[in-house]
């Protein structure tokens, strides 16, 4: 543990990232990871930011007061390879605001959760993380928080825990969704199935099928069933948050003109810089947001119609199946609320 002449010094500098949860000592992990780092890690993970053998650990009940007023916190729930890391990076400006992309913080919250937390006091919790998160960086800096998927059974919590933050909804069209998992190999359709295992622990899958329906699916059959239940979350988080907090994103069309779309996600976020000229030079977007790699334009749709025409077959037969379950649960396949 920290002793307590460092606690303040330490939750009070963001740049101590409040990177874990330990909820057998109801304590915070912190690690030092200062902006620069934030921008060439994809995501806040050890696998990106390197190993942390020494964090400094602190009780909740000590670093809660201590964290600093929060600035406006903001969210980005995606329902993955639809460029959301890119878009968090791309609203990073400073003096506007601080992107976090996929805090592992997040991430304790959603096992937690799974392993049997009582919801009091999950809710507890989960508000002094978030507020550790929504330490500004600079004065009138928002903070945009990317968590990852794996969270997006927790978005409505949070944003009953945060009622002055709105949220984009992030999704690519379904065809293209099915075609990054085709295209990205076995270990994705591994994950596909992973992703879906959670979902169904957490009671999110309405779609009409029985457990052991999902032992005869294929692997895009899977990847659509996550991708329609999270669908279908969205569609009641904006229903019940209404578009004055949330707004939806599609993926093709941010890629398709990132400048503007990102332009609209910051005036949507009420961020200050919304001219596209603000983030047509931005470095966010012209790399690979996973590999830092720079890419020509138009070269994420190039890759995409690749592996589209590769498994046409595959896709092609999975998207009009899941289309018919969509319409017998009602899923919209489109979300409305779109940024103008």
């Amino acid at each position: 543990m920290a002793t307590a002449p460092d606690l303040a010094s330490i939750v009070g500098d963001p740049a101590w990232l409040c990177h874990r949860y330990d909820e057998q000592t109801d304590s915070f992990h912190y690690r030092r990871v200062e902006r620069a780092r934030h921008r060439s890690a994809a995501f806040l993970i050890d696998a990106d930011l390197g190993p942390e053998a020494s964090p400094i650990v602190i009780r909740r009940r000590d670093a809660a007061p201590l964290a600093p007023l929060p600035g406006p916190l903001h969210f980005i729930f995606h329902s993955a390879f639809c460029a959301s890391t890119m878009l968090v990076r791309a609203l990073d400006i400073e003096g506007a605001a601080m992107g976090l992309s996929e805090p592992v913080l997040l991430n304790d919250m959603v096992g937690w959760r799974r392993r049997g937390a009582r919801p009091h006091e999950h809710a507890a919790v989960m508000a002094d993380a978030l507020r550790q998160l929504a330490r500004p960086w600079a004065p009138g800096e928002a903070v945009v928080l990317k968590p990852s998927n794996v969270f997006n059974g927790l978005a409505a919590g949070a944003l009953a825990l945060s009622p002055g933050s709105r949220a984009i909804l992030l999704a690519a069209p379904l065809p293209v969704f099915l075609a990054s998992v085709a295209r990205k190999g076995l270990d994705c359709r591994l994950w596909v199935r992973e992703l879906l295992e959670g979902l169904l622990q957490e009671g999110m899958v309405d779609l009409g099928f029985q457990p052991s329906d999902y032992l005869r699916q294929t692997d895009l059959q899977v990847a659509a069933v996550g991708w329609l239940a999270q669908q279908a979350l969205f569609a009641r988080i904006l229903k019940h948050f209404g578009p004055d907090r949330i707004a939806t994103l599609d993926s093709e069309r941010l890629t398709g003109n990132p400048a503007a779309s990102v332009a609209a996600a910051a005036a949507f976020l009420g961020l200050g810089r919304t001219q596209p000229t603000d983030y047509a030079a931005h470095p966010a977007l012209g790399r690979d947001s996973k590999s830092g790699i720079a890419f020509a334009p138009g070269q994420r749709q190039a890759d995409q119609r690749a592996a589209l025409e590769a498994y046409r077959d595959e896709i092609e037969k999975v998207a009009v199946w899941a289309e018919a379950v969509a319409t017998a649960a009602r899923v919209p396949l489109t979300l409305p609320a779109a940024l103008a």
